[in-house]
């Protein structure tokens, strides 16, 4: 199950709650991905480098929410007010492979990151995914440009060696801000026709509608229907659409869709299935989000259900804590790889706290080349130190982190840590003496 998310925030802080927005409260299975796109993110020069050099507060914020609920960022790509955050479950971690970002600027002649896109991509479960935030043009009259400006985006390379370019993925999520209007028609039919939801008489004036009918490579491209408002643009903090001297007219400008590659390949044979097709997406619900009123823009998101065939369905790397952790001496940690594995002196396996919220988030680490105390063809052995393990113990998990592949490929379940028995037994005197003493400032209050 994929959440998808798009929301031009208008430079705006995180909303106080956005349980809804990413269906939290929801009855059903929990998701297992979340995808989240977010457009004109505070991008002042000092907001933007500080950003660069720590999390920027929208990461923070998102973070916060979703690693108590198991969750971690498994990337995330950031081109001025362009921001793309990737969470997923921790039990995908292991089949989540070769994960690389990239990003093309189209905004001032590409000289500025204020227009264009940023983009992950990954192979999960051994399919190929791209997850593509675009913001385009503006205005009623830039329509030409927004498909061009989409079609270089789609050139995009990304670095490394037999990464397949965007159009070559099994899947292709695009969503954001593209920005495409509704033709023709006059504000006067166009609010009218929302105010009676009749959607579907503005629908063949969507300028996207309208593009895909002309071009060849959007027609490839899949849509939900627009049974919801036009989520754009709206008066701060109201569900009431632009009352400024400029009244804007209403759009569907915030939008998410997808190609699946072999559905490309076989469209000519409607209905069938090859058997080779291993993939398949469907959409369960696209909806706007009117309580939200931080910008003039109204998120939309699109959950997914992805039904894959595993061609991945053993982790690289199985690991476990040896016997019962405390941090009162050294620990050890077992490990195997698959044959196929191509270890790194750089690999390391960290120790985590349970709701960790990124690969950084470690508590401590050791070297697998540097650390390791035993091998044999079937295990290695690393070791912890004590003095690194914290004090108070609790409950934590291990993660192997593979450099040539960027990405975790190997977790072991949960584990309990026992705390130090000896600072804890010092903790507790301390505290039974202090009860004792008498403090000063009572010394006044006897009459009572």
């Amino acid at each position: 199950r994929l959440h998808i998310v798009t929301w031009n925030v208008g430079t705006a802080s995180p909303p106080p709650d956005v349980s809804s927005l990413l269906q939290l409260n929801s009855v059903g299975p929990t998701m297992d991905m979340y995808v989240i796109g977010l457009q004109e993110v505070n991008s002042r020069i000092t907001n933007f480098l500080s950003d660069l050099a720590f999390d920027d507060p929208w990461s923070i914020f998102f973070m916060t929410v979703l690693a108590p609920l198991g969750y971690i960022k498994l990337s995330s790509v950031r081109m001025q007010g362009l921001l793309l955050l990737i969470f997923v479950k921790h039990v995908h971690l292991p089949f989540i492979r070769d994960i690389h970002t990239q990003y093309m600027r189209t905004g001032l002649y590409g000289y500025w990151g204020n227009k264009g896109g940023v983009t992950v991509r990954m192979s999960l479960y051994g399919h190929t995914m791209c997850f593509m935030n675009c913001h385009l043009p503006a205005h009623m009259e830039n329509a030409e440009q927004r498909v061009d400006d989409f079609e270089k985006i789609l050139e995009m390379q990304f670095e490394g060696e037999n990464i397949p370019s965007t159009l070559d993925h099994d899947v292709l999520f695009w969503f954001g801000d593209l920005n495409f209007r509704i033709a023709d028609y006059g504000i006067h039919f166009v609010r009218e026709s929302i105010n009676n939801k009749r959607y579907n008489l503005l629908w063949e004036k969507d300028q996207l509608n309208m593009a895909k009918k002309e071009e060849a490579f959007l027609r490839e491209f899949i849509e939900g229907p627009l049974q919801f408002k036009p989520t754009y643009k709206f008066d701060l903090y109201s569900d009431v659409y632009d009352t400024s001297e400029k009244k804007r007219k209403p759009a569907w400008t915030d939008r998410i869709l997808w190609r699946v590659k072999n559905l490309c390949k076989h469209a000519a044979k409607e209905g069938e299935f090859s058997e080779e097709e291993m993939i398949s997406v469907t959409l369960n619900n696209y909806i706007s989000h009117m309580s939200y009123g931080i910008s003039d823009h109204k998120p939309v998101t699109g959950t997914f259900g992805l039904e894959l065939k595993p061609l991945v369905s053993d982790p690289l790397v199985t690991l476990h804590p040896e016997g019962e952790w405390s941090t009162e001496h050294d620990v050890l940690i077992s490990y195997s790889a698959v044959p196929e594995f191509q270890s790194s002196a750089w690999d390391w396996i960290g120790l985590f706290k349970v709701a960790f919220r990124h690969v950084n988030d470690y508590v401590t680490y050791a070297w697998v080349e540097d650390d390791e105390i035993s091998s044999n063809k079937d295990s290695k052995q690393v070791y912890m130190s004590a003095a690194e393990i914290p004090d108070m113990g609790g409950e934590f998990l291990l993660c192997y982190y593979s450099k040539n592949l960027q990405s975790i490929v190997g977790i072991s379940q949960p584990f309990q840590i026992q705390p130090n028995r000896t600072l804890i037994e010092k903790d507790l005197t301390q505290e039974d003496n202090s009860w004792m003493q008498k403090p000063d400032n009572l010394e006044s209050h006897n009459e009572f």
